[in-house]
């Protein structure tokens, strides 16, 4: 956008904008200058609103807050001064300058819907409730009993609670928008953050404390400091999920270095079993200050852009060559013949399983994603592969047969699937999901007659063509990391 308005000004500086490059948030371009030289009065103040508008724009690209937050109201009221300040240039009727104040409105008015489409967007607020959610159960589950004084008891159902929200927020689609890719990495990173703190909680509440009062002098103040780090984990928890008004990430730091400081300055010298339970403790309180750096995550980092990340670009790596294999399989298959690349799929599927997902539940996605892809290669390969050894007997029951021949036509429209590079709303989509369906009414229709033979083969036909209409939404739902 910023191009089109240098190249408005352009003519009439007498100089080209270098307005080439796209302005981005991270880029270090050099703002453009005027040559030096007497210009029009009414196009020098267009520069100097282009100039406001030009730092104000990758503040505008990157904001990823919602409308009722003090910089959306910060930057729509920057905005709109400068839309208010160009449409009070005088152009004196010239169409030169009209022109230029014209490219100059458009400029602000794009950054303002953009400003706007972002805060309200529906994936935005998707990401949003599911953060509220995300708040109400943990307020429920870790907070109000901590804040009452009690025992918080971390139950199997509010960690299975978590990880529902983390796969839901992960599905969350952003178009590739930066705005929404850092607001779904803010709310990710902080929410397995808290999966991370509760777990370990629930690990340590299946373990009583190792070593009683009476072992040594120093056991009891280890005792009191890890019920001081039980306190704290609450408190973090409390402070990543946004209900803590009276903490921060400092001092809840400070906390946590004074009580390893203390533990450093036990005497635990000549006793092995003492020594341990303090090491113990110190990976806990360990555990805990590695999230305390969030506070500013995803604002002044740029690890939301996971093209960049060694495992995304692993598994973009398999994946290319899975594709490179499949267009070989099914061309080997248009001619009637069979490839078989299994070893190599079977290796690929190896390395997937040693990429480090780093706990990140997007780089985990992508990665299952990928599996899914080679596994829908490979489970192709093996029907084509049963369907060409298959031998018949001769008095082979007919139903028997059914089941077969519709694993024939499952094997057919399953080449289709593979191949297909389409959209839900395509017609290609609509009829490859229909002849589906109707491959499934066939096997339902199917009566088994008490065969065990039969019922089996059937029950793996529907499971493979169930797989099928699954591998085909996964391939259009627009998914991104």
């Amino acid at each position: 956008m910023c191009a089109n308005v240098f190249g408005a000004l352009k003519s009439l500086f007498g100089k080209p904008f270098d307005g080439g490059k796209r302005m981005d948030h991270g880029s270090q371009q050099q703002q453009p200058q005027p040559q030096q030289q007497q210009q029009h009065p009414a196009m020098m103040r267009l520069y100097e609103i282009q100039r406001e508008v030009y730092s104000l724009g990758p503040q505008v690209r990157t904001f990823s807050g919602l409308k009722n937050e003090r910089e959306y109201r910060r930057l729509e009221r920057e905005l709109t001064r400068l839309l208010l300040e160009v449409d009070q240039v005088d152009t004196e009727g010239r169409a030169d300058l009209q022109g230029a104040r014209k490219t100059a409105a458009q400029e602000v008015e794009g950054l303002l819907r953009y400003l706007e489409e972002n805060a309200t967007h529906p994936s935005r607020l998707a990401i949003e409730e599911l953060s509220r959610e995300a708040q109400q159960l943990v307020e429920q589950g870790v907070v109000e009993p901590q804040r009452a004084g009690g025992t918080v008891d971390i139950s199997d159902e509010l960690v299975d609670a978590v990880q529902e929200l983390i796969l839901r927020l992960t599905q969350v689609k952003t178009g590739g928008r930066v705005p929404l890719r850092k607001a779904r990495y803010r709310a990710l990173t902080r929410l397995c953050a808290v999966q991370d703190v509760i777990e370990g909680r629930t690990r340590q509440q299946t373990l009583p404390l190792p070593l009683s009062e009476d072992t040594h002098a120093a056991v009891q103040r280890i005792n009191q400091v890890m019920v001081q780090v039980s306190g704290v984990r609450s408190q973090l928890v409390a402070l990543l999920m946004g209900l803590s008004g009276r903490d921060s990430c400092a001092h809840l730091s400070r906390v946590l270095t004074e009580l390893l400081v203390e533990l450093d300055a036990l005497d635990v010298s000549g006793n092995a079993a003492v020594r341990n339970y303090r090491k113990q403790v110190v990976e806990e309180i360990n555990g805990l200050l590695k999230h305390l750096d969030l506070e500013g995550e995803g604002d002044d980092t740029r690890r939301y852009d996971l093209a960049q990340n060694d495992s995304i670009r692993q598994i973009e790596a398999v994946r290319g060559r899975v594709c490179q294999l499949r267009g070989e399989v099914l061309r080997h298959c248009g001619v009637g013949d069979l490839f078989r690349p299994k070893p190599e799929l079977q290796s690929l599927l190896t390395h997937l399983d040693q990429v480090d997902t780093a706990r990140n539940p997007c780089i985990r996605e992508a990665r299952r994603r990928a599996v899914l892809e080679v596994q829908a290669v490979i489970t192709f390969l093996d029907l084509r592969e049963a369907l060409i050894c298959r031998q018949p007997c001769p008095d082979e029951p007919q139903q028997h047969k059914a089941v077969w021949m519709v694993l024939g036509s499952l094997s057919d429209l399953q080449a289709q699937v593979l191949c297909f590079e389409g959209k839900r709303a395509d017609k290609s989509y609509i009829l490859l999901e229909e002849l589906l369906t109707k491959q499934l009414l066939a096997l339902d229709a199917v009566d088994p007659q008490g065969d065990e033979m039969t019922k089996m083969a059937r029950k793996q036909a529907v499971k493979f063509a169930q797989n099928i209409l699954s591998y085909l939404d996964l391939k259009t739902d627009e998914w991104e990391y």
